[in-house]
C-alpha cells in the first residue's frame, strides 16, 4: 500500500506565516491627547489673562509704569473690592450651608434612583443657569412689577420696594448668585456626603456611640476638608461673575467686574490709564489665593473619596 503525504505549497505555508506576524503598532505619545485642551486654555485663558494683567503696567502710548497700582488705594476701588469680596462671602456661605443641607437629605436615596437623577440632572443646569436669563427671570418674578410682587401688593398689601429698588442695587445681587451657588455645591460636595461609608456608622452604634457622636467624631471632621474646598470654590465663582450683576445692576458699578467694564468704556476712570488692567491684577491675585487654597485642601479631602 502506498502512502502519499499531503503537498503544501509555499505560497500556502508563506500565506499563514505572514497572518501569525503581529500587525505593527504606531506609537503615539499620550501627552498628543491634550493638545486640543491646551491650545484652548492658551488661547482663550491664558493668553486673554496675561493680556489684561499686562496692561495695568502700561500706558496708552506703551511706556512702562507702576503708577497704574496706585489706583488699588483709590477709596472708590477699595469699595468696591469690599463689595465684591463681601457678597461672594455671603452667597458662598449661605449657598454651601443650603446646598450641604440638600446633600445630607439626599443621602438616603438610591444612587440610581428617579429622584436622585432629577436633583443632579437640575443641579448641572441650574449651576450654568446664570447671566441675561438669570436677571430677567428675577426681574419678571420680584421685580418692581414683577409676577410675585404685584401678586404681594395686590393680595396681602405688601410692598417689598417700600425702601426703594433694591433689586437693581448690591444687595439685589444676593438671591440671583445664591440661585446658582446651591446646585454648585449640590454637584460639588454631594461626592465627599456619598463617600461616607455605612460601615463607619455601624461601628460607632457598636461601639455604644450616637448618631450626634457620629457627626461630631466622624462625619463633621471627614467632611470638613471637603467642605471647605468647595466653599472656596463658590467663592471664587460669585467673585468672578459679571453677566448677572451686569444685566441687573445698571446704574453705578459697586463690584469689581462692573468698574472694570466701566475703565472699558472709559478709560480715563478716575484720571488713570489702563484702569481695566490694574483691577485685573487685583481680581488675578485674590483668585490665584483662593485657588491655591482651595488645592491644598482638596488634596487632604481625595484621601477620603478614594
Amino acid at each position: 500500500m502506498a502512502i502519499t503525504a499531503p503537498l503544501t505549497s509555499g505560497a500556502e505555508s508563506n500565506h499563514s506565516g505572514s497572518a501569525r506576524r503581529p500587525a505593527a503598532r504606531v506609537s503615539v505619545p499620550a501627552f498628543l491627547g491634550l493638545v486640543p485642551f491646551a491650545a484652548y486654555v492658551l488661547l482663550f485663558l491664558a493668553l486673554p489673562t496675561l493680556l489684561a494683567v499686562l496692561s495695568g503696567f502700561f500706558t496708552e502710548d506703551g511706556t512702562f509704569t507702576l503708577d497704574n497700582l496706585a489706583a488699588l488705594a483709590d477709596p472708590v476701588i477699595l469699595r468696591a473690592f469690599a463689595n465684591s469680596i463681601g457678597l461672594s462671602l455671603l452667597t458662598a456661605v449661605v449657598g454651601a450651608v443650603v446646598g450641604a443641607l440638600a446633600c445630607y437629605a439626599m443621602l438616603g436615596l438610591a444612587e440610581d434612583g428617579r429622584v436622585r437623577g432629577i436633583v443632579d440632572g437640575a443641579s448641572g443646569v441650574l449651576a450654568q443657569f446664570g447671566g441675561v436669563m438669570l436677571a430677567f427671570a428675577f426681574i419678571a418674578t420680584i421685580g418692581v412689577q414683577g409676577l410675585v410682587t404685584v401678586w404681594l401688593r395686590d393680595t396681602f398689601g405688601i410692598d417689598i420696594f417700600v425702601n426703594g429698588a433694591w433689586i437693581y442695587d448690591l444687595p439685589g445681587l444676593v438671591l440671583p448668585y445664591i440661585y446658582f451657588q446651591v446646585p454648585l455645591m449640590v454637584i460639588t460636595f454631594m461626592p465627599a456626603m456619598a463617600a461616607l461609608r455605612p460601615q463607619w456608622a455601624e461601628a460607632n452604634l457598636t461601639l455604644g456611640g450616637s448618631t450626634g457622636g457620629f457627626w461630631l467624631r466622624i462625619g463633621i471632621p471627614v467632611l470638613a476638608p471637603s467642605f471647605a474646598a468647595s466653599l472656596l470654590l463658590l467663592f471664587a465663582n460669585a467673585f468672578s461673575s459679571y453677566a448677572t450683576a451686569a444685566a441687573l445692576a445698571s446704574q453705578g458699578s459697586q463690584i469689581v467686574p462692573l468698574q472694570i467694564r466701566a475703565a472699558l468704556v472709559s478709560e480715563t476712570v478716575l484720571g488713570r490709564e489702563n484702569l481695566a488692567g490694574t483691577l485685573a491684577l487685583g481680581m488675578v491675585v485674590i483668585m490665584a489665593i483662593v485657588m491655591w487654597g482651595y488645592s491644598i485642601i482638596q488634596r487632604r479631602a481625595a484621601r477620603w473619596q478614594r
